[in-house]
């Protein structure tokens, strides 16, 4: 049995990177975590220079004011323009398809060629290695939405866009295993040499191009380098803050990612983060062929040129039972939103003759076995006041149901919201799909309402699995 007690897990002697970290875990370790895991001190504006992390700060600010500095005093030209925008997705791609669906998530194999242009254009991204970016992001996909979460949507759109990377965070993030990435000699290469792939890719390649083809050094630095590298960021950083915002959720809403074609946009493909987060391990992240997602086809195009294989998608059939289930949970706020005809079991049931007696006095009308109170009705009556007067008294059914005029459904939700009582044995035969209005007849019912409870092990014995 797991030890409910067992503290934070850390690596036990004897243990190496490459054995899982969370193979000892208790059952409880979020519950324990927070209660046991002692925070930092609640962060305070009049010491903020302590509470800086200072190396990140010095990431996220350099460049942008490297971008102004170009933008006032560096001509753009055209080519270190276009150049720019490929270089942003290049390294965006660096990202997605590599940092984040491939080692992080696991969604596709791919060649070790792949695997070196994937890490150096990740390099060039300046978002860390491929081992510290995965290690964060499995633990935010592992505990989204809580304290254990590096950059938990709930404290905040600034503090999952970039908040968390500029201050000391207040408690360790969650255990996540990146054990696997620690057999991946990629990886590791990538993690050993991180610091000079960044200043390689990073700066030197979007300097180096411009300059040597068409002589623009400093454009080449200013905008490929330092204004490219502003977008990259705040592009990937859109997945943790405005993919947690801005959107619907139509696989789940349990958490806060959302799926929004904006954020896809600017994410390169990255937004439609409800599917994500519901099927991390799916290498697609829009399943439309006409939601953007250029991450999706530039895997998919990789394994057409044997660059990648075994793409993972999940099973279409679990798509659409969490499109469903949240079709209908929309469907039942909506019905629970709108009055209905009365229970008939609280309906009273009456006699012909009491009907017969009840009708001299006020407009009764029966139809289906429903005696109905028309009163309010009557002048409103589109066929007009003097085919329900006629009827007053009587069985209306076969006019009702087509022999005079066969009613739409709406008129048939109409006339149920007008029942008041019950003819005692007088519904007609054939006539029991009339009895439930149409709005009614697919109408959502939660678990408890069905009847559910029973089992074959209520009596002692034992069930059947398939």
């Amino acid at each position: 049995m797991t030890n409910r007690s067992t503290p934070t897990p850390t690596l036990s002697k004897g243990k190496d990177s490459t054995t899982p970290i969370d193979i000892d875990i208790p059952d409880n370790y979020v519950s324990w975590t927070l209660k046991n895991q002692k925070a930092l001190p609640p962060f305070r504006w009049n010491n903020i220079l302590n509470e800086l992390n200072w190396l990140n700060v010095s990431i996220l600010t350099i460049p942008p004011l490297l971008t102004v500095y170009g933008i006032l005093y560096v001509p753009l030209q055209i080519r270190t323009f276009l150049f720019s925008i490929f270089y942003y997705f290049v390294t965006g791609l660096g990202i997605t398809a590599g940092y984040h669906r491939l080692w992080a998530h696991r969604a596709y194999n791919a060649s070790k060629p792949l695997q070196y242009v994937l890490a150096m254009a990740g390099a060039g991204a300046v978002e860390g290695s491929i081992k510290w970016w995965s290690r964060g992001h499995r633990a935010h996909h592992r505990y989204t939405d809580t304290d254990l979460d590096p950059y938990n949507a709930h404290q905040g759109f600034w503090f999952s866009h970039v908040g968390w990377m500029l201050i000391k965070p207040r408690r360790k993030p969650g255990v996540a295993d990146i054990s696997d990435l620690s057999k991946n000699e990629v990886v590791r290469w990538q993690h050993r040499w991180y610091l000079t792939l960044l200043l390689i890719f990073g700066f030197g390649v979007p300097t180096v191009i411009p300059g040597l083809l068409w002589g623009d050094w400093k454009g080449g630095y200013f905008f490929a380098g330092a204004a490219r590298l502003v977008f990259v960021h705040h592009s990937t950083f859109c997945v943790n803050s405005l993919a947690h915002w801005l959107g619907d959720t139509p696989f789940d809403d349990k958490h806060t990612p959302r799926d929004h074609m904006i954020t896809a946009f600017v994410t390169v493909g990255e937004g439609y983060h409800n599917f994500h987060h519901q099927f991390p391990m799916d290498y697609r992240n829009a399943i439309k062929w006409y939601q953007y997602d250029p991450t999706k086809w530039f895997i998919w195009t990789m394994e057409k040129l044997g660059l990648a294989y075994q793409l993972k998608s999940f099973p279409d059939n679990e798509v659409r039972k969490g499109q469903l289930t949240m079709q209908l949970k929309r469907l039942r706020e909506t019905q629970e939103g709108l009055r209905w005809a009365p229970d008939s079991n609280e309906l009273p049931v009456v006699s012909w003759d009491s009907y017969q007696e009840q009708s001299a006095k006020r407009p009764l009308v029966l139809i289906s076995g429903f005696i109905h109170d028309v009163s309010k009705f009557m002048d409103e009556h589109p066929g007009g006041r003097h085919l329900i007067a006629k009827m007053i008294g009587k069985d209306a059914t076969t006019a009702f149901f087509g022999g005079v005029y066969d009613h739409s459904n709406a008129a048939h939700n109409l006339l149920s919201m007008m029942r008041v009582g019950i003819l005692n044995g007088g519904h007609p035969h054939g006539f029991d799909d009339k009895a439930i209005p149409p709005a009614q007849r697919l109408r959502i019912a939660q678990y408890n309402e069905l009847g559910y409870g029973s089992s074959a092990m209520s009596d002692g014995g034992e069930g059947l699995m398939g």
